[in-house]
Order: C-alpha cells, then structure tokens, then sequence
C-alpha cells in the first residue's frame, strides 16, 4: 500500500481512493474558470490546517495579493496568516517573472524548496512555465528535473494546465506522459450558467474510479459530488450532459 495524501477535497478524495500517491506528480487540466487555482490553493491550505503539511505555490500569472484574494473569497480566511508565517510560501509573477534568466529564478525556488520542509507544491501554470524553453526537448529536460528533485523530498506536486477548449483535448501533450495522474476540470455551458464536472483519467500506483462526477465552487472552495454524472466524453455537443 502506497502512502496517500488527502487533496483536501472529501468527494475526489473518495474517487481517488484516499488522496494522492505521495511524491507523485500531478496535472490538472481545464479551461479557464473551471476552478483550478482555487483547488491548488485549497490543496495548500487544506495541507496546513488540517494536516500539517507545509506548502509552496508557484505562479506565474498572479501577484500575491490576487492570490491571497481568491483564497479569501472562498473562506480561507488564515491564507494570509499562513503565510506570513512562512507555513505557505508564495513565489508570484513578481518574484518569478524578475530575473531576466529564467533558470536562476526557478533555481533559486528549488534551494528553497530542498532546505525547507515542505510536503505539497502547485505550480500554477505550467502552460506558462513551458514558455520559457525553446523546444520540446529543453522542455521535458526541465521537466523530468523538475519533477525527480520534487519526489526526491517527497513533495506532492500539483501542475495547472490551461487548455483552450472546453473538452479535454484529445492530443495528449508531453506533459501527460511525465507526470504520474490526469485530473481533468470540465465545464459546460447551460441557460442559468454552467455546470462543472471532475475527471480523474489516470493515477499511477492506485486504483481510481474513472467516471465524470459533477463538483461546484463555494464557501470552502471546490466540493466534488460522488454520485457520477452520467456525462460521456464521446458527446460532442455543448448543450449539456444529458
């Protein structure tokens, strides 16, 4: 039995047997809206409050502040106490995007990273983070290094990924092949708004149920319903799920 970490969400918690492998490396895809950064942040916070775990967020899209308004917006009041407190460190756009090297920047992260005690990392988004290198095979280089100095301190990592459509995309990127689960959050349109739904499509090393449960964001942050949907991805209209 491998040791898992709780997401801090009860329902995929559920789906996926108990949490995430530990020191497993996880996408998390979907278009924007669907509630990515919120479940990387309730991720972090969940780590903390209810499990001691400490945490890194890395973005490369907000400021601090942004962040640390969103997390308040959905309740997590003691964001900003956390990390003042060092218990949540916070690498935003400001401190990413500075240095003119890019590498030294990240570099600069990984010694902190490897001279700290953290156990959970999101990165927030890799659509971003894959900007910065000149090919595919700089790419996953980077990647792949990424990734073993993370699971070498056992630190759980959550990558966000953007993706332009509103279904998941059937071209599988390199990133889908580098990392050890596909969380994929869907959303589709309806006359009041839109409903949103939860994928878990792989998880190496667990047994995970594969069917579409229908999840919603709120006071909390992202709850996932455990009574799948009866969405199928082989639909190809936006009208609904049913």
């Amino acid at each position: 039995m491998h040791e898992l970490v709780q997401t801090g969400v009860a329902g995929l918690d559920s789906i996926l047997g108990g949490g995430l492998v530990k020191d497993a490396t996880v996408l998390v895809s979907g278009n924007p809206g669907t509630g990515k950064s919120i479940f990387g942040i309730q991720y972090l916070y969940r780590g903390v409050t209810e499990h001691d775990q400490d945490g890194m967020y890395l973005s490369f899209e907000e400021n601090e502040s942004d962040i640390r308004q969103a997390a308040e917006s959905v309740g997590f009041e003691e964001w900003a106490d956390l990390v003042d407190d060092g218990r949540i460190k916070v690498y935003d756009k400001s401190t990413l995007l500075r240095q003119e090297d890019f590498n030294s920047a990240v570099d600069k992260m990984l010694e902190e990273l490897t001279e700290g005690e953290y156990d959970r990392l999101v990165l927030d988004s890799l659509s971003m983070f894959q900007l910065f290198f000149d090919d595919e095979q700089e790419e996953r280089t980077y990647l792949l290094k990424f990734a073993d100095i993370l699971k070498s301190h056992g630190v759980t990592a959550v990558l966000i990924n953007e993706q332009g459509t509103m279904f998941p995309d059937t071209d599988i990127g390199l990133e889908n092949f580098l990392t050890d689960g596909n969380i994929y959050f869907i959303q589709t349109p309806t006359g009041s708004g839109v409903n949103r739904y939860v994928w878990v499509a792989k998880m190496r090393k667990q047994s995970i149920d594969t069917d579409i449960f229908p999840m919603e964001i709120g006071q909390g942050g992202v709850t996932v319903h455990e009574q799948a949907s009866g969405f199928s991805m082989m639909e190809s209209d936006t009208d609904g799920p049913f």
